[in-house]
């Protein structure tokens, strides 16, 4: 570890790029919840938005074999929702919703958990991690095409063809619409 100074310059230095987003994940390595929402009130006194990831696979990322995740084990969904919220009180900008041990490395995928997000936490601040168009579309089938979805950029006409209803799947095809009336 580098230390907090680290972290100031790691915050700055985004800053003096422009950045506006940091994401502020702990997939690799653990960290008290308070020492997170540390880190988002660092954020967010350089002016910047804070979006912590939260998920339920340790050792995430990094293309992790299935079978490892599978030995490390899940942790608690109601945890995870209990820690983003507090992130959301603390301020932070949105949540990331980290995909592995949900819909990535593990079958059947875990939809409870996306459920749970969304009937907990405001739909609007919860972003989901969507590795791959198999899952972007069960995550607009089921919440709709403005669920906020991060997904690979060479994905991104594709999703975008599948929000607006120019492309789907069997199941898709046609059945995707909002409802938003002219003021």
């Amino acid at each position: 570890m580098q230390g907090v100074e680290a972290v100031r310059r790691y915050i700055q230095e985004c800053k003096t790029l422009g950045f506006d987003i940091i994401e502020v994940s702990s997939g690799f390595i653990t960290i008290p919840p308070d020492d997170w929402l540390r880190l988002i009130e660092a954020v967010q006194k350089a002016g910047l938005k804070a979006k912590p990831e939260v998920g339920i696979q340790f050792g995430a990322g990094g293309a992790t074999a299935a079978q490892e995740l599978k030995a490390e084990g899940t942790r608690d969904p109601q945890w995870a929702v209990a820690l983003a919220r507090r992130f959301l009180d603390a301020g932070a900008y949105m949540i990331m919703i980290e995909s592995e041990g949900i819909t990535e490395n593990t079958e059947p995928w875990r939809t409870d958990v996306p459920a749970l997000f969304m009937n907990e936490l405001a739909p609007e601040k919860l972003m989901f991690e969507a590795a791959g168009p198999e899952v972007f579309a069960w995550y607009v089938k089921n919440y709709g095409p403005e669920v906020n979805l991060f997904i690979d950029h060479s994905q991104i006409v594709q999703l975008e063809c599948l929000r607006s209803g120019i492309w789907g799947t069997k199941s898709l095809w046609g059945r995707v619409g909002s409802f938003k009336p002219e003021d």
